[in-house]
């Protein structure tokens, strides 16, 4: 079981996330867009952050940025779940600080695996 801090400013999507991480057993807190996760992040240690890339207030590359300069967050897994998927976008991400990549729409399955494997 792992403390997972997920950010999506879509509801749904949110929702969709948070049933396939709790039905693998982990706690899932949410936010909807980088700045709240980031008030988040600040009070409480998760095991892992999957964050969407395109969201308003602040997106979630540069939210991987700003957590990765918290010392608790230098070296967690940081998955982004997104329809991003071009070899720019995925530089960009792993360049401010993505541990991994999974694209929207996405298979819980494959979400379970990518998140068991990098917890491992």
């Amino acid at each position: 079981m792992a403390r997972i801090l997920t950010v999506d400013d879509s509801p749904v999507m949110r929702q969709m996330v948070k049933a396939t991480l709790v039905e693998a057993g982990h706690v899932v807190t949410q936010a909807a867009n980088g700045e709240e996760a980031l008030r988040i992040a600040a009070t409480q240690v998760f095991d892992m952050v999957i964050t969407d890339v395109n969201m308003p207030v602040m997106d979630g590359l540069t939210l991987t940025r700003n957590l990765r300069q918290l010392p608790a967050y230098r070296t967690i897994p940081m998955i982004a779940l997104t329809t991003e998927a071009t070899a720019e976008v995925k530089r960009t991400g792993r360049e401010a600080g993505a541990t991994a990549w999974v694209v929207k729409p996405f298979n819980p399955q494959r979400l379970i695996e990518a998140v068991a494997q990098l917890l491992n």
